[in-house]
């Protein structure tokens, strides 16, 4: 079985794309993968869906 997380990236004017990916980073040590991403039309964040295997 399989579990999903959403998460967006937080806005700030420095090193955002870093911070984004140091964070995506860490998820994936914790066994999860980036299934899609994308930025929704009324906002300036981006968002990823993340999926692993729920039983661990």
């Amino acid at each position: 079985m399989k579990e999903y997380k959403i998460i967006k990236q937080k806005a700030k004017l420095r090193n955002s794309d870093k911070d984004f990916e140091i964070e995506l980073n860490n998820y994936a040590r914790e066994g999860w993968h980036v299934i899609t991403g994308g930025i929704m039309s009324s906002s300036t964040f981006f968002k990823v869906i993340l999926e692993r295997e729920k039983n661990r």
